[in-house]
């Protein structure tokens, strides 16, 4: 058998089986009609919803977003000095108190309006900041521990630091301890184990416990050589003499 004729009878046989496949798809459609067009209907719900979901994710994360920028501006807005009128040309507020304010309302619309964002992750973690600011600890408390038990990681351990912090302020020393030991342990993006281990010193130190200080900063040399972390353990060190 020539080769031009083995592969024409090949090229039959595919030609074959695949419009009998198509016969048959075609004889399964027109009885499934019905079905088929529920199940198409539903599949493009499903995928409309989806995308419509996205989009609109999409853009409370963008209004969020701009409305954060915002809110940490004014957090960053310099307070004039007393007697100072406010000038028109460039912002300012009369105390710091005044401005944690101002910020604490602008962090907590964030956190009403878009409240499935990452921006109102971090509004949270400044909500607890401003609270500490303003000498609300109950309710830097609870919005610290709220990020902490909620938010990814890194904000999380942005949230820890600021809990240990008012731990340290509210006589809580023994609490402040375990959160700066957690963050020491695991270190994070935002929050590297020297950073927690200097307060963890710092925390000792006024805990009346100087050879847990002592112990730390001595680590903080020896793992960081040469680096300014171990400059200031170093000078930390001589404190302790």
């Amino acid at each position: 058998m020539r080769a031009e004729t083995r592969h024409q009878l090949k090229t039959d046989r595919f030609s074959r089986a695949t419009i009998d496949a198509a016969e048959r798809t075609a004889h399964w459609s027109v009885e499934h009609k019905n079905k088929l067009i529920i199940a198409v209907v539903i599949v493009l719900v499903i995928a409309a919803a989806a995308a419509g979901t996205w989009y609109y994710l999409s853009q409370q994360d963008q209004r969020a977003s701009l409305d954060l920028g915002q809110a940490v501006r004014t957090l960053d807005t310099p307070v004039r000095p007393a007697n100072m009128p406010p000038q028109p040309e460039a912002p300012s507020f009369a105390s710091s108190t005044e401005r944690a304010t101002a910020a604490r309302k602008q962090f907590q619309a964030i956190v009403d309006k878009y409240p499935h964002t990452h921006s109102a992750e971090f509004s949270r973690y400044f909500l607890g900041l401003t609270s500490a600011d303003l000498g609300d600890n109950a309710s830097a408390e609870r919005d610290l521990q709220q990020v902490i038990s909620s938010a990814n990681s890194d904000v999380a351990a942005l949230a820890k630091m600021a809990l240990a912090s008012v731990y340290r302020n509210t006589g809580r020393n023994k609490q402040a301890i375990e959160l700066y030991k957690q963050l020491a342990a695991k270190p994070t993006s935002t929050v590297g184990k020297t950073t927690a281990q200097i307060e963890l010193a710092a925390t000792y130190r006024s805990d009346n416990q100087p050879l847990e200080a002592k112990r730390i900063y001595e680590t903080i040399q020896k793992e960081n050589p040469a680096s300014e972390a171990a400059q200031l353990a170093s000078s930390k060190l001589q404190e302790l003499k």
